[in-house]
């Protein structure tokens, strides 16, 4: 069963995965997809997305460094979404920010949680 998608949709604890830099980050993400929600504006929206790319960028090298067997499937993953995210234009459609939202509370808590440790 899916994780339900907080409102207002901010950044707790339940999505830690107990690297600071990395928890860091995901708020940075949360923080800028809320703004993009509040302030659907052209700027919000590429802020979000290079906050969020420059996070998969820099969890991809940790996977890397751990050899992290989940590298493929988890890197081709953050590629779907960033592709998907990179076809949105301002303002972004209700959808599309519910389905951004999901998408990153889904990813956290199934897939990124499996790194817990391991990295």
């Amino acid at each position: 069963m899916p994780f339900p998608v907080p409102d207002p949709f901010v950044w707790d604890t339940s999505f830690q995965v107990f690297y600071f830099k990395l928890d860091d980050q995901h708020r940075a993400i949360f923080e800028t997809l809320f703004n993009s929600t509040n302030d659907n504006t052209p700027g919000n929206l590429q802020l979000f997305y290079i906050v969020t790319a420059n996070h998969f960028e820099e969890e991809e090298g940790w996977m890397v460094s751990a050899s992290y067997g989940g590298y493929d499937a988890h890197k081709k993953l953050h590629e779907e979404f960033l592709a998907k995210v990179r076809s949105f234009s301002a303002p972004v459609s209700k959808e599309n920010l519910f389905y951004a939202k999901d998408w990153l509370v889904q990813h956290i808590k199934t897939i990124d949680f499996k790194y817990k440790q391991l990295l």
